[in-house]
């Protein structure tokens, strides 16, 4: 079920996208399988994270991403691949990410919701 969004939250994160690097799922699965280290953070809402989520991904939802992040992660290298439930949360999160001095982020186009939809593996753990 696709989730309609207001035009303010489209045109805030169309913006976002613009500025920010992205990459596909097939590269994450790509690099997951070879076993590439960074962080795979999943910013979608706890009772989203709770139905399922990427395998070895971290949890840091977008309302305390700003205030939690770099306590878990200070190193500003920090390799990220931020994702959501279809890329626009991840776009505007990998843009905020990036104005706080992170300089190694991207944002999953297509986000959870493209994820499945390729059959790739989930987790509930």
């Amino acid at each position: 079920m696709a989730t309609q969004h207001s035009p303010g939250f489209l045109k805030l994160a169309e913006e976002a996208r613009t500025r920010v690097v992205e990459c596909s799922i097939e590269e994450v699965k790509l690099r997951l399988d070879r076993g590439d280290r960074f962080i795979l953070l999943d910013v979608r809402e706890d009772h989203e994270w709770l139905a399922g989520h990427l395998i070895d991904a971290q949890h840091l939802g977008r309302g305390i991403l700003e205030r939690d992040i770099e306590a878990r992660f200070p190193d500003l290298d920090t390799e990220i691949v931020v994702y959501c439930g279809g890329g626009y949360r991840s776009a505007m999160a990998a843009e905020v990410l990036g104005r706080m001095g992170y300089r190694r982020v991207q944002s999953m186009a297509s986000g959870w919701r493209g994820w499945v939809e390729k059959g790739f593996p989930t987790s509930k753990d």
